[in-house]
């Protein structure tokens, strides 16, 4: 199998140079060009035409984001940021970046080694990666209209969704599709510590439900989504008559933490018939068992079909173990569970 040729792209010729030697002790790598900054990294990407692009956001002369903006359109190509901003992280993958990673520092409190194996691991998945069509850049998102959810009539208490590869924005899509009077939303989208707060806030600015990321005691209602920490569990619980969230610190499940496993199997066991589940893009196979046991307990579930997925690893798995009641479009899946709530 040919090696997957990948151009790093960063204004730190140290930094730069370690990353180079650390990617290429993986036998399926072969760093093919490094640039340290996007007009040398332009002319890198005619000359050796890799197949992922490893770019770093913060660089003098063209930030990455622009480079961004203007490369894509024309250039079509899997791209992994780099950063230790999570606001820009979060506009890289807005205009068309695959995947991100925390750079290693103490901002961020990862460890190079960590950095360096999950760098790896996150190229050999973009050389994978269903590439959106190019587009024009995409305009700057605005503050979402927040309205009081209204009083709404449904059988279902809850609608969870899982994501992990391209979920940022699928996540993104899907709320902007639900109205805010929807049951309460929980949310596992596979991100490091530091960098799921940002996340959430910038979901709560773009859609209309009020979208935080949780802590331990927080209630599942209409018009709010509550979203996993980094590097913590979440699951659904009951008080009462109330749902709430409980999140704690854990080992992995699935391989993951927070894990879309741990919160679909709690919203199974906890809510049953009432709740809906929604597995998006993602490497692997996290929330397959959890969504088979959620409609094992009468819960309607939609997974994301391949056409849409940047990566069809979590939905493929559900389907085929049949964890999935309806596979459809990243565009269909709010009109789904619209009908499922309002009109089952």
């Amino acid at each position: 199998m040919p090696k997957i040729k990948v151009l790093v792209v960063d204004d730190s010729a140290l930094f730069r140079h370690a990353v180079v030697r650390g990617l290429e002790e993986h036998p399926s790598i072969e760093v093919v060009a490094a640039a340290a900054d996007p007009y040398e990294a332009r002319d890198r990407i005619l000359e050796h035409e890799p197949d992922v692009m490893v770019l770093d956001v913060e660089m003098p002369k063209m930030n990455g984001i622009v480079f961004l903006k203007k490369l894509l359109p024309q250039y079509p190509l899997p791209v992994v940021v780099m950063s230790s901003l999570p606001d820009h992280v979060f506009e890289a993958m807005e205009c068309g970046a695959v995947d991100f990673i925390a750079k290693p520092g103490s901002r961020t409190g990862v460890e190079a080694p960590v950095f360096l194996r999950e760098l790896q691991s996150k190229i050999r998945v973009a050389a994978r990666a269903t590439l959106a069509r190019p587009t024009a850049a995409p305009a700057a998102q605005q503050p979402a209209v927040r309205e009081q959810p209204r009083a709404a009539s449904t059988a279902y208490d809850v609608i969870a969704i899982g994501a992990s590869t391209g979920g940022t924005e699928a996540i993104l899509s899907v709320l902007k599709g639900l109205p805010p009077e929807s049951p309460g939303i929980v949310i596992v989208q596979h991100m490091p510590a530091g960098f799921t707060k940002s996340y959430a806030e910038r979901l709560d600015r773009v859609t209309a439900f009020d979208v935080k990321e949780a802590v331990s005691g927080d209630v599942v209602a209409p018009g709010k989504a509550l979203l996993a920490p980094g590097n913590q569990q979440m699951k659904l619980v009951k008080r009462g008559s109330r749902l709430h969230v409980e999140v704690y610190e854990g080992p992995k499940v699935s391989g993951h933490c927070p894990s879309v496993d741990v919160l679909f199997e709690s919203v199974a066991a906890v809510a049953g018939p009432k709740g809906v589940g929604v597995l998006l893009t993602g490497m692997g196979s996290d929330g397959a068992m959890g969504l088979l046991q959620m409609r094992g307990r009468g819960a309607r579930t939609v997974g994301q079909d391949e056409a849409t997925s940047v990566v069809y690893g979590m939905p493929k798995v559900a389907f085929e173990i049949g964890a999935v009641e309806k596979q459809t479009s990243l565009q269909q899946i709010p009109v789904a569970v619209k009908h499922w709530v309002w009109n089952s």
